[in-house]
């Protein structure tokens, strides 16, 4: 699970780039999830985009999507939405939780 502050970062670093996976009319098959776990397998986070003429809900098709890849949704933002998935040697390296401060109360 993603903690806030990562997926902030994931969004600053998802922002340039092109969208990798693009759904069309069909459905999400075998073939949609090997490409994807390809990409992510190559790319650590990417950028799928849901075409007009695909007949899935955005949210529905980003939750699906990363269960069948084992990957986590970094943001949905319109008909786009980011797949994050760490390598087993990552090159992004994501921010760790801040420990709360103690402040002493007068």
């Amino acid at each position: 699970m993603l903690t806030g502050k990562q997926k902030r970062h994931l969004r600053a670093l998802g922002h340039k780039l092109k969208a990798l996976i693009q759904i069309g009319k069909k459905d999400i098959e075998e073939a949609l999830i090997a490409e994807t776990n390809a990409a992510l397998d190559h790319h650590e986070l990417i950028k799928v985009k849901l075409l007009e003429s695909s007949a899935l809900d955005k949210h529905g098709a980003a939750t699906t999507l990363a269960s069948a890849c084992a990957a986590e949704v970094a943001q949905i933002l319109g008909k786009t939405f980011l797949l994050y998935r760490p390598a087993d040697s990552p090159v992004i390296i994501l921010p760790t939780a801040d420990k709360p401060s103690k402040k002493k109360l007068s």
